[in-house]
Order: C-alpha cells, then sequence, then structure tokens
C-alpha cells in the first residue's frame, strides 16, 4: 500500500506528536504508512502525488483570513504552499481530508467567504448531517446528529458553488464540505478524543482561545458529551483510497 501524508503545522512538540499519535489510532494506519511533514519546520518541497493514497491535514494556530500584514513568513510560505498543493489535488480530485485547518486551506482556495463570524470556543457540539451529507461515504455510518471537538477562530461564513455541504451546527454551519468527489474539509476535529483535547487546551491557553480565567470552564465544556463517532471518518477514507 502506498503510504498516506499528513500535512501539519503545529509548531508545539507535545500536541504536534500527539496529533500524529491519534490521526494513527483513527485512522488503523501505523508510522510507515502515515507519513508526516511539520512545515512550520521546514518548507513542503515537491509531493508527487502518485507516492500517496491521499492526504490528511491536521488543525493550527494560522488563521487564512487574519490581514496579511499579520502573517509571520513562515504562515505566508505554508499558505502559498497549500495553493500549490490544492491545485493539484482539486484537479485530479485526489484524496484529502483537511480536519479544522482544511477548512482554512481548501476554503480559501475554492473561494469560500472566512471570517470570524462563526468561530466556535473549545467545547463539545452537535453536528447535522445534510440530506448530501446521509448520502456521502464518509458520513454513512453516523448518526443524523453527533457530538464533536471545535475550537476555531474563524470558519466558512459562505461556501462557494463547487463545494457541497455535508454536515452543520447551530454556531457554525459549515462544519464539513466537500469539493468534487474526494477532498473533504471538516471544521470539528475527527482526530480528536478528550485526552487529546485536553492536551491542546493546557498548551495553547493564552493563545486566545479562551480568557485566562476560563480555564476550567473549558475543560468543563469538552466533557459536556462523549465523543464516540468522529473518529470513524479517518478509518473510512484510508479504507476507500488506501492503494
Amino acid at each position: 500500500m502506498k503510504p498516506f501524508l499528513l500535512l501539519a503545522t503545529r509548531a508545539e512538540d507535545l500536541p504536534a506528536d500527539e496529533e500524529y499519535a491519534l490521526f494513527l489510532r483513527h485512522s488503523g494506519l501505523d508510522e510507515r504508512e502515515l507519513e508526516r511533514v511539520r512545515m512550520e519546520r521546514r518548507p513542503l518541497g515537491d509531493v508527487d502525488l502518485e507516492d500517496y493514497s491521499g492526504i490528511f491535514v491536521g488543525g493550527g494556530p494560522f488563521n487564512t483570513s487574519d490581514p496579511a500584514s499579520s502573517k509571520s513568513e513562515v504562515q505566508h510560505r505554508v499558505e502559498a504552499e497549500f495553493r500549490d498543493l490544492l491545485d493539484r489535488v482539486v484537479e485530479q480530485d485526489f484524496p484529502f481530508l483537511g480536519a479544522c485547518y482544511g477548512v482554512g486551506t481548501l476554503g480559501a482556495h475554492q473561494g469560500a467567504v472566512i471570517d470570524a463570524m462563526h468561530r466556535e470556543p473549545i467545547s463539545v457540539v452537535e453536528v447535522r448531517r445534510t440530506a448530501a451529507g446521509a448520502a456521502d461515504p464518509l458520513l454513512a455510518g453516523l448518526p443524523d446528529v453527533f457530538p464533536a471537538f471545535v475550537g476555531h477562530k474563524e470558519a466558512v461564513r459562505a461556501l462557494p458553488p463547487s463545494a457541497t455541504l455535508l454536515a452543520s451546527g447551530d454556531a457554525c454551519p459549515v462544519q464539513m464540505f466537500r469539493v468534487g468527489s474526494n477532498v473533504y474539509a471538516t471544521q470539528f476535529h475527527p482526530e480528536l478524543d478528550l485526552d487529546g483535547i485536553i492536551t491542546r487546551i493546557h498548551a495553547y491557553a493564552g493563545h486566545g482561545y479562551f480568557a485566562a480565567d476560563e480555564l476550567q470552564l473549558t475543560l468543563d465544556a469538552v466533557r459536556r458529551l462523549p465523543v464516540t463517532h468522529t473518529g470513524s471518518i479517518l478509518r473510512t477514507f484510508v479504507e476507500r483510497h488506501a492503494r
């Protein structure tokens, strides 16, 4: 089998390594089958899509909608590399699943309106499948409404005509969408479990996701509902596209 590729952008080692471990666990892949590139550390270089079965994108600190003047050189480089990669991914309908930051990368590439209107604090929310989502193979085994972990400063406000809405939520109308048949993005984190999101809460305290006196409230919020279904999205993606 050709390996899958995980593109990561987290600078902090603990949440970055735990993210990789969670993608491994929920996808069913091992370290030989899931290569990781930490894009915040080095240029991506030339990715030959023929070398891979599919691409995952993890979450991260970059916000696509931030003013260009506020973005670091690293963020500008990463965004340019994603634009070039997605040109080929979308053209070839190559298997791609971006979690959280995937919405910013794929959404921006397709011309979505992305801003802070539908930001969500770190928490568990109920996500609803649309009719298209119920028919989509990645969501076929999930209930019509399922809990998922979220926490983001920007979101899609308006999808372009090229995108199909697959899942929605009360505070954030675009929780998952598809371009073509094989290119996906989720606003929620399908890779996360409770331990993983608690690690991120502590790692990103002071990064603007919650106020200094809201740590315990945030820890309580992620325990509000059990999250048990979303990891199957990663495994189904692998089962459909391993080659």
